[in-house]
């Protein structure tokens, strides 16, 4: 017989294969005394019966047959006790595993340290993953590599940056690996030049050993200079590609989309489309080109690619839903946003944010708010995001007392600590509502320093109300932090214009000359036929634009006949009015809105959107367009929509 007759069989069933059957043996096994000996009284090892267990999921069992193991387990035994411990998530067990790879001296096993590190860092247990690194004396690249990702995924970008110089410096050469690791070590701590040095740096090193043709080291080089803003960098990543795969074309959609290259993101979509055969796009690549069709406005452009995720099947994705509904909303459809948002089967918070956001960005606050207090009583609960959506609807219809509400129940009922963007939506909707006092003692009460985004509402208010004192205060904090941003400079000569103080235009002008910096002009975007077209404001007329610069000066003296007062509080120069008048009527918005109705058909809405807040001499102008020429005009500025009908404009003056 196997067993001997002599001492009482363990209670489990082994069923062997003939031997002639190359096949391995098949084990089904139920057990309760776990140690086997021969006839001759040698205790046999159950490596094969841990590793069936293992294999079963049935990690408790597999534990209390290794704790009465004889000899050694083997190193693929202790392989599946590890990712066993791992796929169950159970910390404890991990931990009594490793004791006993301690005991058993096989801690300096290269491969078993590798495998403790991914499992540790799977656990969501970094310090014990360090603690195996530091203690493993033969450390091979796949060592190095574990402990990389351990740390890369759990947010040490800079630890990892610090590891990957000293391996340099030890002579391990680096594999594919480590570059896609480190590589995102560059991002994983806060966005800095010095990191930025560094990527570059990690750049060089893996041309000069080849890698450059790798198209997984290629997409993440191309993802981190995408996250640095560095879309140059990105493009010259993209370009000099041998190969391309579908995550590499979303990585340049997505960086393009991301950086307000709206225009270059969908070019690329399309180029992708005709040039890749055998990857399509992805659920990744539809919300970045989505997400490109809202900040064009492009509505064409956007439901062409509503019908390719139906056929795809891509509509029951969270993501491109709720990319849907921003799209829709920042497209001036809101009715059919609120239609994609109520078919939806499942939401998430992101779907929520993105309806809330979609009603505030059309200054429906009340709206807005009602969404937020069903999302709660759907049992969603909000992210700072929602706040930020949901307080600054509040600033865009001017409900200042349910932003108030809002804003201290953030951390009173949500436990979400406010952030700077908060603060920012609280002091642009006191600011907006003429109560900059209030908003300048919230800024002062901040514990933390308030930063560009809190002062720059509060200039932006000031511009809107003419408060010089307040103004020349937050400038000067702005021009500290952000030396090169021109628009706070333009922001403040724009105050000194409407106060007349034209000595002061002409020294903030200066400043800008001196500094090197430059007024962003402004620029606005529309779809006609399914085609986009971009227009810049000028200073004087450009005589290519002939037929569109007529048409203005003639709209322009037939609404002075009706009532139009051209609003030139604006103009940078101490000119005559007339020559105000010729520069104001220069505005990319009266450029692209006189292309419209030469463009459209009758009946058919005009939608602009534009890169900076919308003008009042061109408010008033659009006012006047819609009564007279019977138009409907959408206009999405920087901070908000204008639906113009019948000379009124659905912000109710207040922008």
């Amino acid at each position: 017989m196997f067993l001997s007759q002599a001492i009482q069989p363990p209670c489990y069933t082994v069923n062997f294969l003939p031997r002639s059957s190359p096949k391995p043996p098949s084990y089904s096994v139920a057990f309760y005394n776990h140690s086997t000996t021969s006839a001759a009284g040698a205790k046999i090892s159950n490596n094969h019966l841990i590793q069936s267990l293992c294999k079963e999921g049935n990690l408790k069992q597999a534990l209390r047959l290794l704790s009465q193991e004889p000899s050694p387990p083997s190193q693929q035994t202790y392989e599946l006790l590890i990712l066993c411990c791992g796929r169950r998530s159970s910390l404890s067990d991990a931990l009594r595993v490793h004791r006993h790879i301690l005991d058993n001296g096989s801690d300096q096993d290269p491969f078993l340290a590798t495998k403790l590190i991914a499992m540790y860092s799977d656990l969501g247990s970094v310090d014990y993953a360090r603690k195996v690194f530091d203690k493993t004396r033969k450390r091979t690249i796949y060592v190095w590599n574990a402990l990389f990702r351990a740390l890369t995924l759990a947010g040490h970008g800079e630890e990892v940056l610090g590891l990957y110089w000293k391996m340099n410096r030890i002579g391990v050469e680096s594999d594919r690996f480590t570059y896609t690791y480190v590589l995102k070590a560059c991002v994983t701590s806060e966005c800095t030049a010095d990191h930025l040095a560094k990527g570059k740096e990690i750049h060089a090193h893996l041309t000069r050993r080849g890698y450059n043709s790798h198209v997984y080291i290629m997409t993440t080089l191309l993802d981190m200079y995408a996250r640095f803003g560095c879309v140059d960098y990105a493009s010259n990543v993209f370009n000099g590609m041998p190969v391309r795969n579908v995550v590499s074309w979303s990585a340049m959609i997505a960086c393009y989309a991301k950086n307000g290259k709206a225009f270059e993101a969908l070019r690329t979509f399309r180029e992708m489309m005709t040039e890749t055969k055998d990857s399509s796009p992805n659920s990744v690549t539809m919300v970045s080109v989505l997400q490109a069709c809202a900040s064009l406005a492009a509505l064409e452009q956007g439901r062409l690619i509503h019908g390719y995720i139906l056929r795809r099947g891509l509509d029951s994705i969270l993501p491109v839903i709720s990319a849907l509904v921003t799209m829709y909303g920042r497209c001036g459809r809101l009715e059919v946003g609120q239609r994609v948002f109520d078919r939806m089967r499942e939401r998430d918070v992101v779907s929520w944010n993105s309806l809330i956001s979609s009603y505030g960005v059309h200054g429906y606050g009340r709206k807005a708010i009602e969404i937020f207090e069903e999302m709660l009583a759907n049992g969603a609960s909000p992210t700072p995001v929602t706040f930020v959506s949901v307080l600054g609807a509040c600033s865009h219809e001017g409900l200042v007392e349910e932003g108030k509400r809002l804003f201290e129940s953030m951390s009173r009922d949500h436990g979400i600590k406010p952030q700077v963007e908060h603060y920012a939506c609280m002091v642009d909707l006191l600011g907006r509502a003429n109560r900059l006092e209030e908003a300048a003692k919230m800024v002062q009460d901040m514990r933390t320093e308030p930063g560009p985004k809190v002062w720059g509402s509060l200039l932006g208010s000031c511009r809107i109300h003419g408060n010089v004192e307040l103004a020349e205060r937050a400038s000067r904090r702005l021009f500290a932090l952000e030396p090169k941003n021109a628009g706070n400079y333009v922001l403040l000569a724009d105050i000194y214009a409407e106060a007349q103080m034209w000595d002061k235009v002409k020294k903030v002008k200066k400043l800008l000359e001196y500094r090197g910096l430059q007024k962003l002009p402004g620029r606005c975007w529309m779809e006609v036929g399914r085609k986009m077209y971009s227009f810049v404001s000028v200073d004087e007329f450009n005589p290519v634009m002939q037929q569109i610069h007529a048409l203005l000066v003639k709209l322009a003296e037939d609404m002075k006949e009706k009532g139009y007062i051209p609003q030139t509080k604006g103009v940078l120069y101490d000119l005559e009015t007339e020559e105000k008048e010729r520069i104001v009527l220069g505005h990319s918005e009266k450029l692209a809105l006189a292309f419209g109705l030469i463009n459209t058909a009758k009946g058919e809405p005009i939608r602009i959107t534009k890169n900076l807040r919308l003008c009042e001499d061109c408010h008033l102008f659009t006012k006047f367009i819609s009564k007279f020429m019977e138009k409907e005009i959408l206009v999405r500025d920087v901070n908000r929509f204008h639906r113009f009908k019948n000379g009124v404009c659905s912000c109710g003056d207040y922008w």
